[in-house]
């Protein structure tokens, strides 16, 4: 029996305090894992957390103080 899962890979702080996640999907035949693809998405400090991951809010919030978001958009505004 064919079973797809997916989970959250990888969480990670990257420049300017933005949240990489990886996005792993993950299929199994009998319990046997035959395939695995990644998907990557950023987020910036600011962003809309209502439809991430807990374990994605919780690092992002903890992360994203509001100085880190006024530095950040900021920085947009210098660019």
């Amino acid at each position: 029996m064919l079973t797809k899962e997916v989970i959250i890979g990888q969480i990670e702080v990257i420049a300017n305090n933005c949240v990489q996640v990886r996005q792993d999907t993950i299929i199994k035949d009998d319990g046997i894992e035959i395939s695995k693809t990644y998907h990557r998405h950023v987020l910036a400090p600011g962003d809309n957390l209502d439809n991430q991951d807990p374990k994605v809010r919780a690092i992002a919030e903890a992360v994203w103080t509001p100085e880190v978001i006024a530095a950040y958009q900021a920085s947009l505004s210098e660019e």
